[in-house]
């Protein structure tokens, strides 16, 4: 997600290339941002007694037959993530149907070590499809908190509903992170989808939180290293909000560009300067390191996060990778967005995609896709609506209709991949995305240019950001204002979107039926507050076989 944050005086700091590209933005976003003492995080929890389970424990990934577990042990007061330090410990799990943890069905142990970063995971299998089941770790007589997992359905079951949580775009200094809160309080869930962002690697003070700090993060410098980002893993995870979610339902993650770098791909990153900030290569290696063991991943394929995951007839889920392979962003307006040569997804895991969409005979194929595929136009904006934008979706301020970090940046990609749709009349694929900050109900046009008259391959479900800036953060008006002039003029450039919201953060429930696949969009009160409410704000469905997003008036 392009958008940067930086005062005048650190500009001075940066290489020319990186003063060139966030001058706009620091011009934008104005004078320095004054860190507030507010609720500042410890950086990685010092245990007053060990060993401790201060992350808290989570489940991802769940299969008919399993799930996995991961928790972080601190074994001694100085064991903090990153440090290196601390004894390998012993790690004990067991696995419950009921929440007292009496009715045990499977138990087992390992070794925390330092090499791990004193981080536990555990892949059980051996489970009965579509059940909740309970689990705690333990280690040298302490107890981590018991939490609920659930299993997904068998894969020939016939299952008459699905309830996922929907979340993208986490930055801890721009606020709380209630909205994790609210959805762990629904006790729904099935399980929860977070589409990136999990984590920012920046220095504090150096991406935007309209123009506040609400609460510092750590380490206070932008991540580098193994250790760095450690460290910021372990920071994100001492949220209660977080930790009441990951204890409540299994999440499925995919990684956007900011558990990296800012604007990742395969060579580099524009958040990332060569030589002065260590080589790309191993940069990319530690956030990937830290990121596999900090969260209940399980990779099918070392060093990514594509993979598919199966919910009995009714869905399975066709997770993307959209930053290990792709191609170098260009400038907008060169004419390589539409270069065959150029890729965002990487030859492999497009026939990949393809080839499961192909052979899937679940009633609603998801996508789980980092960033926007619906194509974009900026339209007539004005001046004012158009500079912050373009800073958001990083696009030319001249107001050329490209966003050279999305999917409008890789046509060619695209391209292949709708008209694999319809040549092989597969229905009912839905892209579910996050990244932009912004909240969209899209159809997928094969031809943008003459739709509606041209056919809808797919739609697209765009959840905004649980706290990172939006429209009326970067220009720092009321919540609301930008929205009311914006979103008609980009629906009446971009005819096939049916719905934008540019400026209230939140989460989406997805729920899914054999008749219809429909997000529920909550917003939150204020992200700036611990205590922040949410409501419902507005719902919009694909009925089965349609390919189109038509808006409900009740959330499911």
């Amino acid at each position: 997600m392009t958008s940067r944050y930086r005062s005048p005086e650190q500009l001075n700091s940066l290489s020319p290339r990186r003063r060139t590209v966030v001058k706009a933005a620091a011009a934008t976003a104005g004078a320095a941002i004054v860190a507030a003492p507010l609720a500042a995080a410890a950086p990685a929890g010092a245990a007053e007694a060990a060993p401790a389970f201060l992350h808290g424990v989570a489940s991802g990934d769940p299969l008919p037959d399993g799930v996995l577990l991961w928790t972080r042990v601190t074994p001694t007061a100085e064991a903090t993530p990153g440090s290196g330090l601390g004894p390998d410990i012993e790690v004990s799990w067991i696995v419950a149907l009921d929440r007292e943890l009496t009715n045990i069905v499977t138990k087992g142990s390992t070794t925390a070590t330092a090499a791990s970063d004193h981080t536990v995971k555990a892949d059980i299998r051996g489970l009965e499809p579509a059940t909740d089941y309970w689990f705690r770790f333990s280690a040298d007589g302490t107890d981590s908190p018991v939490a609920r997992t659930r299993t997904a359905p068998a894969a020939s079951a016939s299952v008459a509903g699905l309830r996922f949580g929907v979340v993208s775009c986490a930055n801890w200094e721009g606020g709380y992170f209630s909205a994790y809160r609210h959805l762990a309080a629904r006790g729904d869930l099935d399980a929860w989808l977070h589409l990136g962002d999990y984590i920012y690697e920046y220095g504090t003070g150096q991406y935007g939180t309209r123009g506040t700090v609400v609460r510092q993060t750590a380490p206070t410098h932008e991540i580098l290293t193994l250790a760095d980002y450690r460290v910021r893993h372990g920071t994100y995870k001492t949220d209660p909000d977080l930790q009441a979610l990951h204890a409540k339902a299994p999440v499925i993650a995919i990684w956007d560009d900011h558990e990296m770098a800012n604007d990742a791909w395969s060579g580099g990153a524009e958040n990332h300067t060569e030589g002065a900030e260590g080589t790309w290569a191993a940069r990319q290696a530690a956030a990937k390191q830290a990121y596999f063991e900090w969260m209940p991943v399980r990779p099918a394929l070392a060093g990514t996060t594509y993979r598919r995951l199966r919910f009995g007839k009714l869905a399975d889920l066709s997770l993307l990778d959209l930053r290990s392979f792709r191609s170098q962003q260009v400038s907008v307006g060169d004419g390589e967005v539409d270069d065959p040569d150029r890729t965002l997804t990487g030859r492999a895991q497009l026939d990949w995609l393809k080839a499961g969409l192909t052979s899937s005979d679940t009633t609603w194929r998801l996508v789980g896709n980092s960033v926007m595929i619906s194509p974009f136009a900026i339209g007539s904006l004005t001046a004012d609506l158009l500079k912050p934008l373009a800073k958001l979706l990083g696009l030319p301020q001249e107001g050329l209709a490209l966003n050279p970090d999305q999917w409008d940046g890789y046509t060619d990609d695209r391209r292949e991949l709708l008209a694999h749709l319809r040549s092989h009349a597969i229905r009912n694929t839905v892209f579910l995305t996050g990244d932009i900050h912004m909240a969209w109900a899209n159809d997928v046009p094969v031809d943008a240019g003459t739709y509606p008259l041209s056919a809808s391959a797919a739609t697209e479900f765009v959840v905004t950001s649980v706290t990172s800036d939006n429209l009326d953060d970067i220009v720092k008006v009321p919540e609301g204002t930008v929205s009311a002039i914006a979103a008609p003029i980009i629906k009446a450039a971009n005819r096939h979107v049916h719905w934008v919201d540019t400026d209230r953060h939140g989460y989406g429930v997805l729920d899914i039926t054999a008749d219809r696949a429909q997000m529920d969009y909550y917003v939150l009160s204020d992200r700036t507050k611990a205590d922040a409410t949410a409501k419902w704000a507005r719902s919009y469905r694909t009925r089965s076989g349609t390919q189109k997003v038509e808006r409900t008036y009740d959330p499911a």
